[in-house]
């Protein structure tokens, strides 16, 4: 054997290596996200549940504000259907929309003290709250892993290996604009 093919085998070798070592790294990448997902899943699906029930106890109060509760429940519906479809955008939009509602909803229980002080409305609202904040905190970490993973496969030379195997750039999770602004206290309580 020459050295010119000794050299050829040798980098032919490290080419390998290196192939398999950024395909394995995409994989984890990849089943980072659906990990990721899976975990924002499981918080919408619990939240998905206790919905209905915080509806049911606010309709009981004949005066409560009943388009703020059909609302909320419309965008429980879009947020169930965008979770089952796994469509990210979508789900942005009807977590922004379903996040409205529920901030109205505690916004004006506040006018119903009866509401306020009944023992199931306050355990539904503590657990939707904490349900909440666990979604926010996982939208941060699947976000987190699709930007790794984004970035991993717009980097070259790994963008050869990604192209190669159908590796996807999957898209972050957000919310609207009007989500993240300040809110308005002063027309939640006019209301």
């Amino acid at each position: 054997m020459s050295i010119s093919t000794a050299v050829l085998l040798g980098l032919a070798v490290v080419a390998l290596v290196y192939g398999v070592l950024v395909y394995n790294g995409l994989v984890n990448l990849k089943h980072g996200v659906a990990k990721a997902w899976a975990n924002i899943d499981v918080l919408l699906k619990q939240r998905h549940d206790e919905l209905p029930k915080l509806v049911e106890v606010c309709r009981q109060y004949k005066h409560f504000e009943q388009a703020t509760l059909a609302r909320v429940t419309e965008a429980r519906a879009r947020v169930a259907a965008a979770r089952e479809a796994h469509d990210v955008g979508a789900l942005g939009a009807a977590e922004s929309m379903l996040r409205a509602g529920l901030g109205q909803i505690f916004a004006v229980a506040e006018a119903y003290p009866e509401l306020k002080a009944n023992e199931h409305f306050m355990q539904l609202q503590s657990r939707i709250t904490a349900l909440e904040n666990g979604i926010a905190d996982r939208r941060e970490l699947y976000n987190e892993a699709v930007n790794l993973l984004n970035v991993r496969i717009e980097q070259f030379p790994d963008l050869i290996i990604a192209r190669l195997f159908a590796f996807v750039s999957q898209p972050l999770l957000q919310f609207s604009s009007a989500e993240k602004a300040d809110i308005d206290l002063k027309a939640l309580f006019s209301a």
